[in-house]
C-alpha cells in the first residue's frame, strides 16, 4: 500500500519579488534624466515655454502642410526618379565591393587578425560619421549633384553590410570550414566554395535592407545639394510653401513604402 507524499515538499519556490529594485531603477534613471536637463550642472536647455509663444506660427505651418496641393506632383517626378536612381546605383556597387570586405573582416574566412583588424578600424570609422558629413563634404569636392549623393549612400551601405554580414558570419557555426582545412584546401578556395555560398542569404538580406535606407536616405541628402527629390524639398522649405512640401512628404511615404514591400517580397524570395 502507497504512503500519501507530502505535495507541500515539491511546491514551486515563490518567484522572489523585485518591485523594489524595479521602482529604484525607474527611479534612478528618471533623475539622470532630468539631470540632463538643467544646465546649470551642464544639461541641455529645453525651452518648452517656446512651443506655446511659437505656437502661432506653428499652427499656421500646419494648416498648410494639412492641405497638400497636388498640381505641383509632376514637377516632383524627375527628382524623385533621379532619387530612385541614386538608392539603386549606390547599392549595386557597394553590393559588389562588400562581398571581399566582409569576407576579409569576418574571423572565419579571414584567420590574419592584422589584416582583419585594419578592415574592421575602417569599417568603423566608416560608419562613425554620418551621412550628411559624407554628402557635405562630397558636395564641396565635386560639386552639386547626383555624384556626391551616389558616393555618400555607397559609403554608407558599405559600413551597414559589411559591419552586420560578417558578424553573422562570426556568429556561426563553420563544421564545414573546418572539412575544407582537413581536406588540404586553401583559404581562398573554402571561402569560394563553402562560406560564400553559404552566406548568400545573409548578402541579400543586407543589399534589400541597405537599398530601402537609401531611398529614405537619398531624399534627405539633397538638402545639402546631393541631388534628388531633397533639393526640390529643401526649395520648396525656404519658400515657405508648405503645401508643396507636404506632396513631397506623402510622395516619399508613398515610394518608400512601395520599396519595402518590393524588398519584403523578394527577401522571402531569396532568403
Amino acid at each position: 500500500m502507497s504512503t500519501p507524499t507530502n505535495t507541500a515538499e515539491y511546491a514551486l519556490p515563490h518567484k522572489p519579488r523585485t518591485r523594489v529594485r524595479t521602482a529604484l531603477i525607474v527611479l534612478a534613471f528618471a533623475a539622470f534624466t532630468a539631470a540632463t536637463c538643467l544646465p546649470a550642472i551642464g544639461g541641455i536647455e529645453l525651452d518648452f515655454g517656446a512651443l506655446i509663444r511659437n505656437w502661432d506660427n506653428g499652427s499656421d505651418l500646419l494648416v498648410q502642410f494639412l492641405h497638400p496641393d497636388f498640381s505641383f506632383l509632376p514637377r516632383t517626378l524627375q527628382p524623385m526618379l533621379e532619387t530612385l536612381q541614386m538608392a539603386l546605383v549606390g547599392a549595386f556597387f557597394a553590393a559588389l565591393v562588400s562581398v571581399p570586405l566582409t569576407l576579409w573582416a569576418a574571423a572565419p574566412t579571414n584567420p590574419n587578425g592584422a589584416t582583419r583588424g585594419i578592415l574592421r578600424a575602417g569599417i568603423n570609422i566608416i560608419r562613425s560619421v554620418p551621412d550628411l558629413v559624407y554628402a557635405t563634404i562630397l558636395v564641396a569636392m565635386v560639386g552639386v549633384g547626383a555624384l556626391p549623393g551616389v558616393l555618400t549612400l555607397f559609403l554608407f551601405d558599405i559600413g551597414i553590410v559589411v559591419k552586420l554580414v560578417s558578424e553573422a558570419i562570426d556568429s556561426a557555426d563553420h563544421g564545414y570550414m573546418e572539412a575544407g582545412h582537413a581536406a588540404g584546401g586553401t583559404q581562398t578556395q573554402i571561402n569560394r566554395v563553402t562560406a560564400l555560398p553559404q552566406s548568400w542569404p545573409l548578402f541579400a538580406n543586407q543589399w534589400l535592407y541597405a537599398l530601402e535606407l537609401n531611398v529614405r536616405i537619398s531624399a534627405i541628402l539633397g538638402i545639402v545639394g546631393a541631388g534628388g527629390i531633397g533639393r526640390l524639398l529643401d526649395e520648396r522649405r525656404a519658400f515657405y510653401a508648405y503645401d508643396d512640401v507636404a506632396v513631397i512628404v506623402l510622395e516619399i511615404l508613398v515610394v518608400v513604402v512601395l520599396i519595402e514591400l518590393f524588398s519584403n517580397y523578394l527577401r522571402r524570395r531569396l532568403v
